[in-house]
């Protein structure tokens, strides 16, 4: 008995011991994870506010898309930061009617907020005014072009961050040769006007820079693959051409795929938005001079923080506070009253891809 009684004893110790470490071990494992989740750097501003019942949607071109699934941990990150119920839903694929109907479809959810990232403004905009009709708030987020919003809050002015591309990609062409500009959709707003923006910088301040004349824009859907095979074709058809614009975030690795392929690494260049992690290795192995981008994340939660204060009674005007280092004033476009610009552009390059995990 007493070496039976001693056994308990001592399991019974052991097992405490071990439940012990496996809460220390589990206090270990959460602090790092609650870091990492924190995605956003923020002020009290981005947090404030008087109710926490309020509901706010975010519907994205496309839910498989990794520039929306880091969009994604921005507005997780605001709803934890605030207790407010905010969430990010978006189509399968790029597809316009697919996303109008998913925005019809949180629209009848009871919903105080919608912001939406349009995959075509105008397919968008006869279900925007259903949402305001019904006492919705509609902010927008590359949807400059939209008619039927509270608001559009942009990273920046989008004719500044085609001028930055430019920048970037008469550098790395050296100051010579022939372009072309390439977009997810000919009707993309803000894509659109990127691409424009790199064509006006060109041709007021690099005259050794030539726009290819035909084709001078071309589609890659929001898709790398269709952007690999197209500028395929276009390198092909027009061997002058030694550089791209790239807008969509699909858009630039797929041309430096093509690059790679056809051995022109060093000789044909492309800049434009991209995301590091699906770059990084194409960066580093030069197929890939540049990427520009803004921080998805930080666009997601600016887009929660300014419906909280238009619901709260808010008015957002020139150099409005909300909270983020990107968007922490605000300016307003003299041309578009509701449209309202941070300052948020970034480029990337084999000396600093590392410092960027997204």
């Amino acid at each position: 008995m007493n070496k039976k009684k001693c056994l308990a004893v001592a399991l019974g110790l052991l097992l405490c011991a071990g439940l012990a470490g496996c809460g220390d071990s589990s206090k270990k494992a959460d602090a790092p994870k609650a870091s990492k989740e924190k995605v956003v750097t923020t002020t009290e501003v981005a947090t404030q506010g008087q109710k926490k019942d309020w509901k706010i949607a975010v519907v994205v071109k496309d839910s498989s898309n990794g520039w929306f699934a880091r969009m994604d941990q921005g507005v997780k990150q605001y709803a934890a930061d605030t207790g407010i119920n905010a969430y990010q839903k978006g189509p399968a694929s790029t597809d316009a009617a697919q996303q109008v109907q998913v925005i019809q479809d949180v629209i009848n959810q009871g919903i105080n907020a919608l912001c939406v990232v349009p995959v075509d403004p105008a397919a968008c905009d006869p279900v925007l005014k259903e949402a305001r009709d019904k006492g919705i708030v509609v902010i927008t987020h590359e949807g400059s072009s939209c008619k039927n919003v509270d608001y559009d809050l942009e990273a920046f002015n989008n004719a500044g961050y085609g001028a930055f591309i430019m920048d970037k990609l008469q550098e790395s062409m050296g100051g010579k040769g022939v372009y072309t500009t390439m977009v997810a959709h000919l009707t993309n707003a803000s894509q659109n006007e990127w691409a424009n923006g790199a064509v006006a910088q060109q041709q007021s301040k690099y005259a050794g820079l030539q726009l290819l004349d035909n084709p001078k824009r071309v589609e890659s859907d929001n898709n790398s693959e269709k952007a690999y095979q197209v500028a395929k074709e276009v390198m092909k058809s027009h061997p002058e051409v030694k550089g791209f614009v790239g807008t969509s975030s699909m858009d630039t690795p797929g041309v430096a795929r093509a690059i790679n392929e056809l051995g022109l690494k060093g000789k044909t260049f492309v800049v434009g938005t991209g995301m590091p992690n699906e770059c990084r290795s194409l960066i580093k192995d030069g197929s890939l001079s540049y990427i520009t981008l803004w921080d998805p994340a930080e666009a997601g939660y600016a887009m929660c923080v300014m419906a909280r204060q238009i619901l709260e009674g808010k008015k957002i005007t020139d150099g409005t506070d909300l909270g983020l280092k990107s968007y922490n004033k605000l300016i307003q476009s003299k041309e578009n009253p509701t449209l309202f610009m941070g300052a948020g552009w970034i480029a990337i390059n084999k000396d600093n891809v590392d410092n960027y995990n997204f």
